[in-house]
């Protein structure tokens, strides 16, 4: 005999919706996962691509909304640069390839929502014009000239504290830029420009320490003081630590010849992949969030990669001969490649510039930075305090003006006068390059309407020092310049 089904039939109409209430949970719950956190792998033609448009793993925690960060610009123009004769991000001298989506430097992946954010490209990539109505080259890897990280950053934040960053605001500016779907843009207008304006307003206040010290100015970071400063990475406190770590954008490229060389200016660390992957975490990377295998990628042709050589047939082979033997001769001890102590710490004592970067770096820092990541199998441990600036190859160094660890002296023809004869006042920024100097055009109503005022009287950007080659003669200073513009 069949078994009579006794259940209540008010409890089975409670079990119908409750299976019900269920699936529709799951249903928005993947709804959710796919317009907020799902991830969309990029994909890169070559490593070259990946360099200059790739996702270090910064985007989940320091991405932007693509089309709100897209349409920025166009909204609050009074933020940006008042003198700037560029429009938009350009005129924050950014690099931006015709056709691409976003400047060099500037990844775009999606993760739910297409979303921007800062990659190693952003300051190692070097651009320079042999005349002012020439083509503007990118060179990747190079140090940037142009574009000013302290200039953006308070560009945004002070969009995101203006009254009209509101949603009817925005969303009516992304409508002249793409058609967003009904979810799209319900989701935009009650959670993804609400939190937007609020963590840029947190970066804001994060960065408000940099108000009390010198401008950076284009082509130049303060590198590690944010990472100190930052809640999440070695949280050491502003308040108490009135450092200057001011510096000049380094060059990446040849990193195989610096193999157990010391590293950054200052030689903290002599690991080239742990100063990739701190580089990463400096720009907005987590632990978790690392992409460590294309990382290795990056190194790999980071490592292999050389810069162009100098761009102007003006040289006098004759005299850079010349220039070889002088250089080999006062040189070549500190920078040429079998020099005793190229790649080595010289005491700030010794080489005597400016010493506001070593103390932005403490012994607390090194152990807090060792320690940070130990759960995780690439770790860091090569993290040190030194108190001097290391004697660095010459690769390139016709593209890597200005000179000095805080790009303070504008040209080598500078760099080899004594320092009572160096520029006070010059303007960095202007990225047409003259042919003779060894460095860019710095002076004259071109550079001063493009530039940037660099005052060397400003605490940080010192340019004393380093005044080896300054007693030769004037005719063997200029045979030195012609051979650096081989190297």
């Amino acid at each position: 005999m069949a078994r009579k089904d006794h259940a209540h039939p008010r409890a089975r109409h409670w079990l119908i919706w409750l299976a019900l209430l269920l699936a529709l949970g799951a249903v928005v719950a993947t709804i959710g996962w796919y317009k907020l956190f799902r991830e969309v792998p990029q994909h890169f033609d070559d490593v070259e691509a990946y360099y200059r448009y790739g996702s270090i793993g910064t985007e989940p925690e320091e991405g932007l909304p693509y089309w709100v960060w897209r349409v920025l610009p166009e909204v609050f123009p009074q933020h940006l640069p008042e003198d700037a004769e560029d429009a938009g991000y350009a005129a924050l001298g950014v690099a931006w390839e015709q056709g691409e989506p976003t400047p060099v430097g500037f990844s775009l992946k999606t993760l739910g929502f297409p979303r921007i954010g800062i990659n190693c490209a952003a300051c190692h990539t070097a651009t320079y014009r042999t005349s002012a109505d020439g083509e503007r080259r990118i060179v990747p890897a190079g140090p940037q000239q142009t574009f000013d990280p302290q200039a953006y950053l308070r560009f945004l934040g002070e969009a995101a504290a203006d009254p009209d960053f509101t949603a009817d605001t925005l969303l009516a500016a992304i409508r002249e830029e793409t058609e967003l779907s009904w979810l799209d843009r319900l989701l935009y207008r009650f959670l993804i420009i609400p939190r937007t304006r609020d963590g840029l307003l947190e970066q804001a206040e994060q960065f408000r320490w940099t108000e009390e010290r010198p401008r950076w100015g284009p082509g130049r970071i303060d590198p590690f003081n944010p990472v100190k400063f930052h809640p999440d990475l070695l949280a050491l406190d502003p308040a108490e630590d009135d450092t200057i770590g001011n510096s000049d954008i380094m060059p990446l490229w040849a990193l195989d010849e610096q193999e157990g060389y010391a590293l950054h200016w200052d030689g903290l660390n002599d690991a080239i992949t742990e100063v990739v992957l701190s580089g990463a975490i400096g720009d907005g990377a987590r632990p978790d969030s690392l992409p460590v295998e294309a990382l290795g990628e990056l190194e790999a042709y980071l490592r292999e990669l050389a810069p162009p050589p100098y761009p102007f047939d003006t040289r006098d082979d004759q005299m850079a001969a010349r220039g070889k033997v002088l250089f080999e001769e006062t040189c070549a001890g500190c920078h040429g490649p079998e020099g005793a102590r190229t790649g080595t710490v010289i005491p700030q004592s010794e080489v005597g510039t400016d010493r506001h970067r070593l103390a932005m770096w403490t012994a607390e820092a090194a152990e807090r930075y060792n320690a940070y990541a130990e759960a995780y199998p690439w770790d860091f441990d090569a993290f040190v305090k030194t108190d001097g600036y290391v004697a660095k190859p010459l690769t390139g160094i016709w593209l890597r003006a200005p000179y000095l660890h805080n790009g303070s002296v504008p040209t080598v023809e500078d760099l080899l006068r004594p320092a009572e004869e160096r520029p006070v006042v010059f303007h960095r920024g202007y990225d047409v390059y003259h042919p003779d100097r060894l460095g860019f055009i710095h002076e004259g109503e071109a550079a001063e309407r493009h530039g940037f005022r660099y005052d060397t009287r400003q605490p940080g950007n010192g340019n004393a020092g380093h005044e080896y080659g300054t007693e030769l003669p004037a005719q063997d200073r200029d045979a030195l310049v012609e051979y650096l513009k081989t190297l």
